[in-house]
């Protein structure tokens, strides 16, 4: 279970990397001019980023659990 949730984490904090830096590529090219691209990146990189932060949580309670 515990290699599971750090292939998890792992995935999670790959989508976080790779939502934010498409969000600053885009930011720099500028083509989006009404924000509406920026703020939906926005939206999935903390959402990533919530998850990642949930499954590290869920990690160290099992592994807190288990060292019982």
């Amino acid at each position: 279970m515990q290699t599971l949730l750090i292939i998890l984490i792992v995935l999670a904090a790959g989508a976080t990397l790779f939502v934010l830096v498409k969000g600053v590529i885009g930011m720099a090219q500028g083509r989006d001019v009404t924000g509406q691209r920026s703020q939906d990146l926005m939206r999935k990189r903390v959402m990533f980023q919530a998850l990642a932060i949930i499954l590290v949580v869920l990690l160290l309670m099992l592994a807190g659990t288990s060292g019982n």
